[in-house]
């Protein structure tokens, strides 16, 4: 060397003691080291870049000779400042990309304005000037490109047509000598070096096909051809150039993150990392940090196997960067803490280290060094005491990547399970029986026949191959898991339910082949219920929930809730279709927690309703703005419109399956008011109501609003203050207990409150209101009860329609005495006031009480497995006794 290090500031001496490449530089480039000594107190970013450009006037003639000079200065600035512990692996790799994208954009735009020169702007038929979208790919389209990379690009143009010059060519003409130019501009090796090596096999077709491709032509490429390999890298693509990047991810989005949640992406990324481990085999390359078992592709591939599963249900996760999608499975439980913290650590150290690997010649490898020499400077760049104190650590990081892959990656069918004789002679029922029978069945002989139906139907039979043999490796898993239920036969028969639904879907057959937790899970929920067992089978987007233990124990924060929602539907206006599907798809799930927590044991029957009853409520709360915006001629900005529930949600006691018994108001004086709010309410019964690809979110019933069936869908609040005080029923009375603000404009529900409060204290003669009450009692019993020798929960003589009834007099009678009677408190409560202010015995009141829990468990109970709410009258004989007594009690004195 004909220069001593000495002679350079002590950063690049440092530096340079660990970089042939940086000495070699220095040697070569006289202005290189003023540079480097005026730059390396800070980052550079992509004005200082774009300056240094400037400052030697880059034109067509000079373009290949600046672009290498800006090379050389950038990555030797990085270089000094990570050896020199000021750079962080986020400001190398961010430094690294933006270099990429000024130099791409530099030579575009240089290299286009002279083919333009020449031939004219490429236009459409329309006559519009098209673009050359310039895509990077890989660790450039996630911000994360290496020091010593080469760039990987694809090169698309809007639409087809020609140069508008006069010597006109093919816009595809145009674009492909573009871009020729431009990879030349990029990779060409001259006496100044090069830039970037360019990669553009990841282009359609990859070397076989054309350099460029229309919107067209990528879109049906992808439709026709794209293979899951494909999809694993296009999560990274991005736009580097280009104006129209918009329409572009709207062709590849699709393409990438399917709208369901694709658990076969698994095995497709399962079977491609091993394709990558042979080809490292093959090579000796064990050692390679990159590709190598426990290396840098394994932590890539965690993070975006997880992407290409839930990416198109959760846009959050349509992002680039490793670390930063791994941070977000970390926030959603998908991955634990621990585990986001140890890849992200092994993460920056695997990086850092291949950044010392390309730091000693700049050499795009991955390979641990042979000789001693370079492995004593590798030790000493990371900080290091000497080799086998970095192998030490480099192989825990590596280890632990290894365990973290296998546990995503593993196949739990691969090998042969102990029930695979069973499945595989299922059209054979006798010998099935004998199997079934040695594993606990009480009847193997129906089960035995029902896989035999199973293995025999056209349905099965012409499944493709690669479903089926998912479908068959999961068959002896699901007999097993069945069989380790306490009702073990009724747990095979919902299960076998449910396989018949998935049956076609090879993503939810590959969630329950990926995860046996799952398959364990489905087997307790619907051997515990069978509602729960059809909820599932008609749903079975909900096997998700069954992953993810943090969310089945957590109690729901119904603010976030709301907030996550709300930002979730703003994203996909004014896309109803998708708007409407996401309420329900959250809905479903939400429901699906709390079932969950329900069968463990975890909720009373008090706090699911309450549950229940504000995940309604939030629905409503978010279903209003949604239709307001739908509506094409709005006299303001927000509407002055509330939604009152009665009934169940009136009450917080919504059950799984209840209606929403709703009113609509409105009090707005605008003489298109009454037009307007009509609409709005016709669309968000719609909107609650409708059948979509997602299921429904409620049946709805609105006969509770003034005149019934023959009123107006949306009243005015003062019509219905009127209506209240002079034309209701003592019945509509008895509702209004009952009744409560659900959603929308809260001065609204703040005046329904204080006529609801006006209309329950109005003095009733007692006499009529008994009258009134009973003669309404007995007409419901004469319609419901008495139908069957079991006691029907609901509707028999102590049962609890008698308790509701009840606390409705106690109401409608005493509140004008009592004013704390008309709070909308639950039957309990209300009980429990009327026995302290001495109405009814408290005694009495607080058996009543606990009865009326009773009931409600029961009733809860028998739903849960799909049966009517009858029991045997021994069961409820308690219970039942002390509403009875409350009943003579209060009907018998009054």
């Amino acid at each position: 060397m004909s220069f001593d290090l000495a002679m350079f500031p002590p950063a690049l001496a440092h530096a340079a003691g660990f970089s042939r490449f940086l000495r070699r530089l220095l040697e070569s480039r006289p202005w290189l080291a003023a540079r480097l000594s005026a730059s390396i107190a800070a980052p550079l970013d992509a004005a200082a870049m774009q300056a240094f450009l400037g400052e030697r006037a880059t034109s067509a003639d000079n373009l290949r000779a600046n672009l290498r000079d800006l090379r050389s200065w950038v990555i030797t600035h990085v270089m000094v400042r990570d050896l020199d512990g000021r750079a962080t692996l986020q400001e190398v790799t961010e430094t690294m990309t933006v270099l990429a994208e000024v130099t791409v954009r530099c030579a575009h735009d240089i290299l286009r304005e002279a083919l333009v020169q020449r031939y004219g702007h490429p236009l459409s038929p329309t006559g519009w000037e098209q673009e050359l979208l310039v895509i990077g790919m890989g660790k450039l389209g996630g911000r994360e490109l290496n020091v010593s990379s080469d760039i990987d690009l694809i090169f698309v143009y809007p639409e087809d047509g020609d140069t508008g010059g006069s010597k006109v060519i093919s816009n595809f003409e145009f674009f492909e000598r573009l871009g020729k130019q431009l990879i030349q501009a990029l990779a060409e090796v001259t006496e100044h070096g090069q830039v970037f090596r360019v990669d553009m096999r990841l282009r359609p077709n990859g070397d076989s096909g054309p350099l460029v491709a229309s919107f067209d032509m990528l879109e049906n490429y992808f439709i026709t051809q794209g293979r899951e390999w494909e999809r694993y890298a296009w999560i990274k693509a991005r736009v580097l150039c280009g104006e129209r990047w918009q329409e572009l991810e709207q062709i590849a989005r699709p393409f990438v993150f399917r709208k369901y949640l694709d658990y076969g992406a698994i095995n497709a990324m399962r079977d491609l990392h091993a394709q990558i481990r042979r080809e490292v085999a093959r090579r000796d390359r064990a050692h390679n940090v990159k590709l190598g078992p426990g290396g840098i592709r394994e932590i890539e591939f965690i993070a975006q196997v997880f992407q290409l599963i839930r990416g198109g249900r959760d846009g959050a996760l349509q992002i680039r960067p490793t670390l930063k999608v791994l941070a977000e499975l970390g926030e959603r439980g998908i991955l634990g803490a621990a585990t986001v913290a140890e890849l992200a650590a092994a993460y920056d150290f695997l990086r850092r280290l291949e950044h010392r690997l390309q730091y000693l010649d700049d050499a795009q490898t991955h390979d641990l060094p042979n000789n001693d020499g370079d492995r004593a400077l590798i030790a000493a760049s990371m900080g290091c005491a000497d080799w086998a104190a970095l192998c030490a650590e480099l192989d825990r990081h590596r280890s632990a990547v290894s365990r973290h892959f296998d546990d995503v990656f593993a196949d739990p069918s691969d090998g042969d399970h102990a029930l695979d004789d069973l499945w595989a002679c299922a059209g054979d029922a006798a010998q099935c029986e004998t199997r079934l029978g040695e594993l606990g069945y009480r009847d193997p002989a129906a089960a035995a026949q029902r896989l035999a139906a199973i293995h025999g139907s056209p349905r099965y039979q012409q499944l493709p191959d690669h479903i089926r043999s998912r479908f068959d490796a999961l068959m002896p898993r699901v007999v097993e898991a069945a069989a380790a239920t306490p009702g073990a036969d009724d747990t095979l028969a919902r299960c076998l339910d449910l396989m018949e639904a998935i049956s076609r879907r090879g993503a939810y057959l590959a969630l329950l082949q990926q995860y046996p937790q799952a398959l364990r899970r489905v087997a307790e929920l619907v051997g515990a219920s069978r509602w729960a067992a059809q909820f599932l089978t008609r749903h079975p987007i909900l096997l998700d929930e069954l992953l993810d233990d943090r969310a089945l124990e957590s109690a729901p924060e119904w603010a976030g809730f709301r907030r996550e929602l709300a930002a979730q539907l703003d994203a996909v206006e004014p896309d109803m279709e998708r708007q409407m599907d996401l309420m329900r798809e959250q809905h479903h799930a939400k429901v699906f927690r709390l079932l969950t927590q329900d069968i463990a044991g975890l909720l009373t029957v008090e706090k699911l309703a309450d549950h229940l009853s504000e995940l309604a409520d939030s629905m409503l709360a978010l279903t209003l703005p949604l239709c307001w915006r739908k509506i094409k001629i709005r006299h303001r900005e927000a509407p002055r419109f509330a939604v009152i529930s009665y009934g169940k949600l009136g009450g917080k006691e919504l059950g799984y399956a209840s209606d929403l018994d709703i009113v609509f108001l409105y009090d707005d004086e605008a003489p298109e008011a009454a037009e307007v709010y009509t609409r709005l309410a016709q669309r968000t019964n719609t909107w609650l109501s409708s059948q979509t690809a997602a299921g429904i979110l409620f049946e709805t019933d609105l006969r509770l609003r003034p005149n019934g069936d023959a009123g107006l869908i949306a009243c005015s609040l003062e019509s219905f203050r009127k209506y209240q005080l002079e034309s209701a029923w003592v019945w509509e009375h008895q509702a209004l207990t009952r009744a409560r603000f659900s959603a929308g404009d809260a001065a609204i529900g703040a005046a329904f409150e204080r006529i609801r409060d006006e209309v329950l204290r109005l003095p009733r003669d007692l006499a009529e209101l008994r009258r009134e009450v009973l003669a309404m009692r007995q007409k419901m019993r004469d319609a419901h009860a008495g139908k069957s020798p079991l006691f029907d929960l609901k509707h028999d003589a102590g049962g609890l329609v008698d308790v509701e009834f009840l606390v409705q007099y106690l109401v409608l009678g005493h509140a004008h005495t009592h004013p704390g009677l008309t709070g909308n408190l639950g039957n309990i409560a209300l009980l429990r006031i009327a026995g302290e202010i001495g109405l009814i015995p408290a005694d009495l009141a607080a058996a009543c009480g606990d009865s009326y829990r009773e009931l409600r468990r029961l009733q809860h109970r028998q739903r849960l497995n799909d049966q009517p709410s009858r029991v045997p009258g021994e069961e409820v004989e308690a219970a039942r006794a002390a509403v009875v007594a409350l009943w003579e009690e209060v009907f018998a004195t009054s």
